[in-house]
Order: structure tokens, then C-alpha cells, then sequence
């Protein structure tokens, strides 16, 4: 038996190579260059990786989810056949992902090595960053059908030259919707476009026209008629309370919606001239005589300046049974009323008290709060306290504005406090009296006796409308007496799917947290020199040998015995609700509440949860999420839900404030852990060292009181500080929501067993 020897003829690499390319565009393939079309050509040519050592690059990675069942072979195989610039990119990328979802990036090494054939360096970590996005707005499934769906990326970056992208011009879409509200509206990219009241979201790219300029003009319709949505009041009624009466209420919605349009088309005409000819550019011609005369009727009445929309609801029930209906508009959208109305309450809660918060502010500007005043106030009732006088104004929605008097005298309100009380009228139509009253009734604990404590017990003094805490100033070295006023207010509640949403996301984490919780609930603890037990205890066998060996009596305790821990936890959750919080922080955040909530009702230990901000130390604020005496349901998930960021993070008041609540908890083992996004930062000279010396102060008592203060932020830059306040091993910086609950369940074990 012989072997043939290879021949050296043959065609040349360029031939085959050329062939190669030829097939591979005749698919439809995107072409690179000759040189970098790693997809045609083995890795050996290049010097590429094999197929094993892929296999264990990727395994080391992804090694939390590999399983017998679960490989990385195949995408390995698929790999080799690509040159090594490719393949380190790819490497690179799966690295990139993992920090955010181990799960996404094997997934991402099954569905993504073709996406080298067709995606270049130029346009492949937008390819990333959009897989990123998915998993952070649509959960790993929205990922997934992103990495499948990679032809409508492709077509993404190579549509004709007049395309748009919204990431290129959505500052600009901000600040002109901002100008026509006054109330920031966030633009952001979705599957499809519609408004919250507080966010307007569009498509990632427009491409319907040849031409940039009308692709922009498109994205700028699309944006004034979400804008009108809020700015004309269909929200002001809770849509869903009424489509449920419909058969169907989904096309109960979308008829809705065409009727709707009708009448804020005809709003933005009397109000925005100049937008509405540009946006009657995207409208069809239509011929309305084909509609019944009930759709003519609706044409004609609902563009009427006086129509509501109470008006839509009306003639809602009088074209549903009507077949025949018009073309939907363009730039209109689509409707989504539940997330609308919980969007709008939560904002209404918010700015009504944050109005009162401020008018209590000024009362005491103005002198209002001392004895002898209030006996006046009493006499003249309303006349001597706050009002508001209705003026014309056709720039708003209702066609006036509203003035701010105190003691019937126009007082010249601040342009936050203006703009706050146009924000009220925009969404009420009015400022209600009871807005007006400063009392704050029901926004502390004030008059809850459940609440009420002797006073050897209380460290803070009670100020009218909350607490008074020291402040230590450093530089001076000694408190700031009563310097600090911290009230307790209510997270408003959201009643939406966040839960629901957060749960399925993240499914496969919550299975591992489970585990790691049960695990904690049963651990044994070893207790070690007892008289009788279930194992020997080598140690103390040893010390009993030496001890006898130089005549000295042996000890007995010679055995080692389980022992079930004893728990008698209290864990308080110290949540930064901060402005700095805004967009995926606090998104973080609240899914991260969820995971630990579920996982902490398996231990069955107290907990309560609290958010803390401020605005100077005339008013830091704690939100109350959950306390320790009430149980995780639905109440709390709909606070959890309703999270939003608000002021600064002055800290020193609120861990004083929570380590006085947690002291007065029995329980044998108590622990304060801070979940925030930076160092401590305020208005009034808090930021830098005096921030982080009283913060660290308020540590130092808690520890005295024998409460374990821990600190989990997302800052990178925390080193320089938090080891300072915390100490070396009391603080963890990590940058996922999938890491929080296991660093809480490491702290629990450290500390707890």
C-alpha cells in the first residue's frame, strides 16, 4: 500500500479564492475586501485558531450554562473557518456580552458567527450595542429574535442615502418637542413608536423616502403628533376603562386611534400651522364618500376647537360596527393606554407633592409658619394662604395659564415652581385647591401613633412635618445641631407588568437565586470540641494526644456536631433614588428589588426597604417601598414598579434615620445595605470630602449600635472613597442587575453564618 504523492499543480489561491467570492455573491453576500474575507477562506490560512481552542475560548466564557446538553462545538467548528482578526473580534464581543448575560452570550455564540459574513468592522459594534439594547428593553428573548433578525440590521446600514438614523438626530427631536411642551419628553428607539406621556418612542431608522430631508421631516410629524397626544388631553381619560366594554377591544383601540388622529390633526392645524403643512405632506388623499355618513360626520364634528377627547370616546361606539374605515396616518403610531395612564399618575402623585413640598418652603420664607400668623390664617381662611389666579395665556393647551398668589398677592414663583405648576395644569387642567394646602397631611408620620416613641428612644428631634438629624462637619470637627430635615414620604404605586416582565427576563437567574437562598436557609453549621457528636474532630484529638504526652489531663470535648443556624435577621435596603439614577440605573434597580424580594421570602427574614434623596439639608427625603411589618404582594411590587429618581444623594440623614429604625427591630443579627450609583452629593456644599466625612460618621454610629453596614454601588470610580466610608471589605462595586442578588446572598453568608 502506497501513498499517492500530492501534486503541486492545480489552481492558483487567487483563482480559487476569486471563484469563491463569485459563489458567495451570488448568494447575496456582503463582500468585504479580498484580503479580509475570512468567511471563504480556511483559518489556517491565516493563522487562525482550530476548532478546540475556540471551543475552550468560548467554554471559558460562557462556562456558567455549559452542560452536557449545551455545547459550544458546533459555533466552534463554524469559527475556525474565519481569520484570526474575525475570530479575536468575535472572542471579543462574546467577552463583552457576558458581562451583561452569561445565557446571551452562549446564545450568541450559537446564532452569531455567519453575522461575520455579512456585518464589517465598520458597523460590527453597532451590531453589539443593538443586542445589548434588545436584552435591556425586550429580555433575552427580545435579544435573541435580534440576533436572528440580522437582515434588518444589514438593511439598516445600507439603505439609500437619504435614510435617518433617530440616535443621529433624536437631541435634536428632544429639544424641539421640549419647546413645544416646556416638559421633557425622552426620545428612544422601539419596535414600535408611541408616548408614555414621558417618553416618545420611534424607530431606529426611517427610510420611507429617497430623500434625508423627508425622512427627517417624517421623524419630526411623528414626534408633534405624540407630542399632541399628551399636550390635547387624550390621555386625561383612562382609555382601558372603556375599550374593555368592546367585543373586541383591540379594534376598539385602533378605531379609536384613526378618530382620535382626526381630532388632534385638526388641534395641531389651529395651533402649529406652519408643522401641520409640512405634515399634511404624508397624508394620502382620501375619498371620504366611500365612508358612512357616521365616519363623514366624525370627519366634520371632531375638528371642531371645542371638541374633547369625551367627544372621540362618543363617536367610538358609533362607528364600530362600521366595516369601512379610513387609512391610519403615517406618523400616527400606535396606542398604548395602560402604560400612558400609569405613567401619568405616577408623575401627577410625584409633582403633587413635590408642589406642596415647595409651597411649605415658602410659607416659611414668607413668615407664615409662627403663632401669630396661623391665628390669622384661622380668621381669614384661604385668603391667607395659597391661591391661584387663572390668566389668559393661548401658548397652553386650555388657554390659560396660572399665577401663584399668597395672601391674594401675586408672589412671583420661581421658574422651577412655574414650570412644575404648568406641568399640574397640563395634566389636570387645573391646580386642585387641596394642592394648595401645605399641611402635608399623610407625607410623613407625623400624626401615625403606630409611629410614636418614647423619647429616650428617639435620637433626632420631631420636626413639624418629619425628623431633625445632626450633620458632622468635618472641617469644624463637631455636629451641625439639628441641621437636617428628613421627611418620610410614599412611593407612589404603579400598577403595570413590571413584575411580571422582570420575573420572565430574568427566569433562569431567579432559579439560581433560589437555590442559593435554599442553600442558606439550610446550611448546618459545624460546631466543633463537643462532648458527643456526629464525626470526630481531628484538632482536637490532636491537642488531647500533646496534652496527655506532657501529663497534662486530656479534654473530652472530642467531637464536632451539626447545629441548624438559628436566624434572627433584620436587613434594611437603602435605595439611591437620585437623579443620577435616571434611565438603566434605575431600570437596574428596581428588577433588582424584584430578584431579591423573591428570593428573600424563601429565608423568611425581615426585611424592609427604603429610597432615600434630597435637595439640601432642608429636605432630604426617604420613600417607603416596604417596612418590616408588611408583607411582599401586590402593594409593594407596584411601589417597587413606581421608583422614580428625583434630587441628590445626601446620605448622612437617611442611614441615620433607617439605622434608628433598624436598631429598634429585635433581632440578633441586623445589617444596612446602601444600593446607590455614586458618592455622596448635594447642593449646599455636601459634595466632596464633607459628603463622604458625615457619611462616614453616620457609618460609625451604625456600627456602635451593632448594625453591619454594607455598600453595593455601580460606580467604578469608587474605590478612592467607598473604602474610606465602608472599610476595605464592606462595600462591592458591580455593573449588573444579574450580580446584585448573588453579592447579597455572599454578604448574608459572611455575615450571617
Amino acid at each position: 500500500m502506497f501513498w499517492k504523492k500530492k501534486s503541486k499543480t492545480g489552481p492558483a489561491p487567487k483563482s480559487r479564492k476569486q471563484k469563491a467570492i463569485r459563489s458567495y455573491k451570488k448568494e447575496g453576500g456582503h463582500i468585504k475586501s479580498l484580503e479580509r474575507q475570512g468567511g471563504l477562506t480556511t483559518s489556517a490560512s491565516f493563522g487562525g485558531m482550530g476548532v478546540r481552542e475556540l471551543q475552550l475560548r468560548m467554554e471559558l466564557i460562557v462556562d456558567q450554562v455549559i452542560s452536557s446538553q449545551r455545547s459550544v462545538f458546533k459555533p466552534a467548528e463554524r469559527l475556525a473557518e474565519y481569520s484570526k482578526v474575525d475570530q479575536d473580534r468575535f472572542l471579543e464581543s462574546v467577552e463583552q456580552i457576558s458581562k451583561t448575560s452569561v445565557e446571551l452570550a452562549f446564545s450568541f455564540c450559537q446564532f452569531a458567527p455567519e453575522s461575520l459574513q455579512v456585518i464589517d468592522e465598520t458597523h460590527w459594534n453597532d451590531w453589539i450595542g443593538r443586542i445589548l439594547h434588545a436584552h435591556q428593553d425586550k429580555g433575552m428573548s427580545g435579544a435573541v429574535r435580534t440576533m436572528q433578525d440580522i437582515d434588518s440590521f444589514v438593511r439598516s446600514f445600507n439603505q439609500s442615502p437619504g435614510s435617518v438614523r433617530l440616535e443621529k438626530v433624536s437631541r435634536i427631536l428632544e429639544s424641539f418637542v421640549t419647546g413645544l411642551s416646556g416638559r421633557k419628553l425622552e426620545i428612544q428607539s422601539g419596535e414600535t413608536f408611541y408616548t408614555d406621556t414621558q417618553t416618545i418612542r420611534l424607530p431606529e431608522v426611517l427610510a420611507e423616502f429617497d430623500n434625508y430631508d423627508d425622512n427627517f421631516a417624517l421623524y419630526k410629524s411623528m414626534v408633534v403628533h405624540q407630542w399632541a397626544q399628551s399636550w390635547f388631553g387624550t390621555w386625561k381619560l383612562n382609555i382601558g376603562d372603556y375599550l374593555k366594554f368592546y367585543k373586541d377591544p383591540v379594534r376598539a383601540l385602533a378605531l379609536f386611534h384613526k378618530l382620535e388622529t382626526i381630532r388632534l390633526d385638526a388641534c395641531i392645524e389651529r395651533e402649529l400651522p406652519g408643522v401641520a403643512r409640512a405634515m399634511s405632506r404624508f397624508n394620502a388623499k382620501q375619498d371620504h364618500t366611500t365612508l358612512s355618513s357616521t365616519w363623514q360626520r366624525a370627519f366634520e364634528t371632531l375638528r371642531r376647537a371645542e371638541m374633547t377627547v369625551l367627544d372621540t370616546v362618543f363617536f367610538l361606539e358609533a362607528v364600530y360596527k362600521d366595516e369601512n374605515t379610513p387609512d391610519d396616518k403615517i406618523y400616527q403610531g400606535s396606542l398604548n393606554p395602560s402604560e400612558a395612564w400609569s405613567v401619568r399618575q405616577a408623575r401627577i402623585a410625584r409633582e403633587k407633592t413635590k408642589l406642596q413640598m415647595r409651597l411649605q418652603e415658602l410659607r416659611r420664607e414668607f413668615g407664615a409658619d409662627d403663632p401669630g400668623s396661623a391665628e390669622n390664617d384661622e380668621e381669614q381662611g384661604l385668603a391667607a394662604g395659597f391661591s391661584i389666579q387663572e390668566i389668559p395665556d393661548d401658548s397652553m393647551p386650555d388657554g390659560f395659564n396660572v399665577e401663584l398668589k399668597f395672601d391674594n398677592e401675586p408672589i412671583g414663583a420661581s421658574e422651577e415652581t412655574q414650570k412644575l405648576l404648568e406641568s399640574i395644569l397640563q395634566d389636570l387642567g387645573e391646580v386642585p385647591d387641596k394642592y394648595l394646602q401645605t399641611d402635608m397631611s399623610g407625607s410623613s408620620h407625623e400624626d401615625d401613633s403606630s409611629n410614636e416613641r418614647p423619647p429616650e428612644e428617639q435620637p433626632a428631634a420631631k420636626a413639624d412635618t418629619g425628623w431633625l438629624y445632626d450633620e458632622w462637619d468635618h472641617s469644624r470637627q463637631k455636629y451641625r445641631k439639628e441641621w437636617c430635615h428628613l421627611r418620610e414620604l410614599a412611593v407612589q404605586p404603579v400598577y403595570d407588568d413590571f413584575v411580571d416582565r422582570t420575573l420572565n427576563k430574568h427566569r433562569s437567574l431567579l432559579k439560581h437565586l433560589h437555590r442559593t437562598f435554599e442553600a442558606l436557609r439550610e446550611d448546618d453549621r459545624r460546631v466543633k470540641r463537643q462532648p458527643y457528636g456526629d464525626e470526630v474532630d481531628l484538632d482536637a484529638v490532636i491537642e488531647a494526644y500533646s496534652d496527655t504526652r506532657i501529663g497534662l489531663e486530656a479534654s473530652q470535648n472530642l467531637f464536632t456536631r451539626s447545629r441548624k443556624t438559628d436566624r434572627n435577621i433584620a436587613v434594611m435596603f437603602m435605595i439611591d433614588m437620585s437623579a443620577s439614577t435616571a434611565g438603566w440605573i434605575n431600570e437596574m434597580e428596581r428588577e433588582a428589588l424584584i430578584l431579591l424580594c423573591e428570593s428573600l421570602e424563601i429565608l423568611g427574614d425581615r426585611y424592609a426597604i427604603f429610597g432615600f434623596s434630597g435637595l439640601t439639608h432642608e429636605r432630604c427625603e426617604l420613600y417607603k417601598i416596604k417596612d418590616f411589618e408588611e408583607q411582599y404582594g401586590d402593594l409593594v411590587k407596584a411601589r417597587i414598579s413606581g421608583i422614580q429618581p428625583q434630587d441628590y444623594t445626601r446620605m448622612g440623614a437617611a442611614i441615620r434615620h433607617l439605622t434608628k429604625l433598624l436598631h429598634q427591630v429585635e433581632a440578633r443579627t441586623k445589617l444596612l445595605i446602601a444600593l446607590s450609583d455614586g458618592r455622596p452629593d448635594d447642593q449646599d456644599g455636601y459634595r466632596g470630602p464633607y459628603g463622604i466625612e458625615d457619611t462616614r460618621r453616620a457609618l460609625i454610629e451604625a456600627k456602635f449600635l451593632g448594625i453591619h453596614p454594607f455598600c453595593i454601588t455601580i460606580d467604578e470610580e469608587a474605590m478612592d472613597y467607598l473604602q474610606h466610608m465602608y472599610g476595605p471589605v464592606s462595600f462591592a462595586v458591580i455593573d449588573h442587575v444579574d450580580k446584585l442578588p448573588y453579592k447579597v446572598s455572599d454578604i448574608y453568608r459572611r455575615i450571617t453564618v
